[in-house]
């Protein structure tokens, strides 16, 4: 399944605070921690924890927070299906990109092991 443009511009314009609680809520309500899903954070986009906190605060668009992210070069190895979308087969690269993060929200929450989800298993 293909992602819209209108789809496409609805997440590039979303800001990351707003969706930051529903990622805490998920994995904290499946027994994870807030550390964890930072730590799963910072190896996606290299945002340390001051980082991270001041994007919040600033309510940064998804476009904002990856053009600002330094993309870690295993997230290519992030593959399967989230949201109804193949993550493969998404072609617009923000889109993409949050789709990784999705997927790995998704996997801490559904109790991977943390080297298997940071790719390094």
């Amino acid at each position: 399944m293909s992602t819209t443009p209108e789809h496409d511009r609805k997440i590039a314009v979303m800001s990351f605070a707003s969706v930051y609680p529903h990622y805490v809520n998920k994995v904290e309500k499946k027994g994870r921690t807030k550390a964890e899903l930072h730590e799963v954070v910072e190896w996606l986009t290299g945002f340390n924890e001051t980082e991270l906190k001041e994007l919040i605060e600033k309510k940064v668009s998804f476009q904002e927070f990856f053009e600002k992210a330094n993309l870690n070069p295993k997230a290519s190895l992030i593959k399967g299906v989230i949201c109804g979308y193949r993550i493969e087969e998404i072609e617009t690269p923000l889109t993409k990109q949050v789709r990784y993060l999705d997927k790995l929200v998704d996997e801490l929450a559904k109790g991977r092991k943390m080297e298997k989800i940071l790719r390094s298993a």
